[in-house]
């Protein structure tokens, strides 16, 4: 009932077959200390998953939440490394909320594609990415609804 990286050195990004343009997305998941991972929607807008080091990361453009590099969270609604999280994440157009353990953190309209993008082309669809590099980290509970 989970996908899992559990050593990150050679494990590859999930890319799902199915494309998206508006969504909603409900995702589990559930980082170990000092790692980190992200949800691409569209294969171009990383939501960041981060176990947060210090309260100053948690409100950056980087930090858990954040669209990466474009949008930080206005609050920290993480729980510790290793507990269960839930994304429930809107995504119409360019404008995104993305709501963390039931808190909404982020309301904006996305300018530009983040790093790791699949592809430049922002009026396509896309499919969404489960970025699985960067440390150990789970999920489960995926589900993508078309959003208006």
């Amino acid at each position: 009932g989970e996908l899992a990286v559990v050593e990150s050195k050679d494990n590859a990004d999930l890319v799902s077959e199915r494309t998206f343009q508006d969504m909603k997305l409900h995702i589990e998941w559930n980082v170990d200390k000092k790692s980190n991972s992200g949800v691409y929607l569209r294969g171009r807008y990383e939501i960041q998953i981060l176990d947060n080091p210090d309260a100053k990361m948690a409100l950056d453009t980087h930090g858990c939440g954040a669209v990466y590099s474009r949008i930080a969270p206005k609050l920290d609604a993480t729980k510790p490394a290793g507990e269960w999280q839930t994304y429930d994440i809107t995504f119409v157009g360019r404008q995104v909320t993305v709501v963390l353990n039931g808190q909404t953190i982020v309301e904006g309209v996305v300018d530009g594609i983040t790093g790791g993008a699949l592809s430049p082309f922002e009026d396509e669809p896309g499919p969404l990415m489960l970025q699985g590099d960067h440390g150990k980290v789970r999920f489960r509970n995926i589900v993508v609804t078309p959003a208006r």
